[in-house]
């Protein structure tokens, strides 16, 4: 049974680094490493720039922002794939953008959603949030 690795574990082992030279490179203590490492704490912001720049993992930037409180709300959740499978399913997620861009126009034209549009509406919304989630995969793509 494998052990529990959160996200910053898993972008420095990545990187090859050790917890004690990774501590000293952020200018903290392995402690603190550590316990971020098992959420006993999350690191601060500006922790975490150091940390995808020294690990060259600019996807823990969006990962971090997910685990606050608003992010898990508000920010899409997201997968890191290959270029060919990123590419293609933001291709698929656009497929339907021509029919996508007729409906907001029609709905919008009045500047108001009445009730009968608001299911069309939150289809629009829905497809709007696949395109937003598949372009920011293809943004950190492997």
């Amino acid at each position: 049974m494998q052990e529990y690795r959160n996200i910053y574990q898993i972008a420095r082992e990545t990187s090859g680094l050790t917890q004690e030279r990774a501590a000293e490179l952020f200018n903290i203590s392995v402690e603190s490493l550590r316990s971020y490492e098992t959420d006993r704490r999350i690191p601060q912001d500006s922790t975490v720039l150091k940390m995808i720049e020294v690990y060259g993992t600019p996807f823990l930037a969006m990962q971090h922002l997910r685990k606050s409180a608003l992010g898990e709300k508000y920010i899409p959740e997201v997968e890191q794939k290959d270029l060919a499978i990123a590419v293609l399913n933001f291709l698929n997620e656009c497929s339907d953008l021509e029919n996508i861009k007729n409906l907001m126009i029609k709905i919008s034209a009045d500047n108001k959603i009445d009730e009968s549009e608001k299911e069309d509406w939150n289809h629009v919304l829905e497809e709007v949030n696949g395109i937003i989630s598949a372009g920011i995969t293809l943004r950190f793509v492997k």
